[in-house]
């Protein structure tokens, strides 16, 4: 979708423009979601919506193609953890309206970097809590439950019994720092910075 946008405009600026977009978009849910532990609907359904119409009317019906797949994407690459209670539906919609922005490649690779960050900060949240070995222990209990047990309901009706005992990790970070930090590597935010692979 990118691609055909440099195409339609002679020049990289309304990539950086998009991207920039997303991301303010992007630190707005984070920071509610820091606060509230939930992402919006009034941010996240307008953030698919006009994904969509600008794709649209970027590159007519293919360009909504590609935005419609792309909003796919980023919701089959979370559905799996909601569907089991891994995280609220607010993450999986927020980045189903990173695929309606930018397509179907950005937002995998999208997706790589926020799982990277996630770990991190999981890490680093319980190395500050100090609760190394309770947390190591619900780790491994969780995959076990998530491979014995196979049914999302009765994972997901475990997870919310287990939920007021969890350390929570509000996902709207991980992923707004994730794929802030996929722009920027990629040089999509500012003129000059990058690695300058093709987009």
């Amino acid at each position: 979708m990118l691609e055909r946008l440099m195409e339609a405009a002679g020049g990289p600026w309304p990539v950086w423009v998009v991207c920039w977009l997303v991301s303010v978009t992007l630190v707005v849910a984070a920071w509610i979601d820091g606060r509230q532990l939930k992402v919006p609907n009034w941010l996240t359904f307008p953030m698919i919506l006009t994904g969509w119409a600008f794709s649209g009317w970027v590159g007519g019906w293919e360009g909504l193609g590609w935005s419609l797949a792309g909003t796919a994407v980023g919701l089959g690459l979370l559905f799996p953890a909601y569907a089991i209670g891994g995280m609220g539906a607010g993450d999986v919609k927020l980045l189903a309206g990173v695929g309606a922005w930018v397509g179907m490649v950005h937002t995998f690779w999208a997706f790589v970097a926020t799982v990277i960050v996630g770990a991190v900060l999981a890490v680093i949240m319980v190395l500050y809590r100090r609760a190394w070995k309770h947390h190591k222990n619900q780790f491994f209990a969780i995959l076990t439950e998530i491979l014995v047990i196979r049914n999302p309901e009765k994972l997901a009706a475990i997870a919310a019994e287990r939920k007021p005992r969890m350390l929570l990790l509000p996902y709207g970070i991980p992923i707004a720092m994730g794929t802030i930090a996929y722009f920027a590597v990629r040089g999509l935010l500012l003129p000059g910075f990058g690695v300058g692979l093709p987009i």
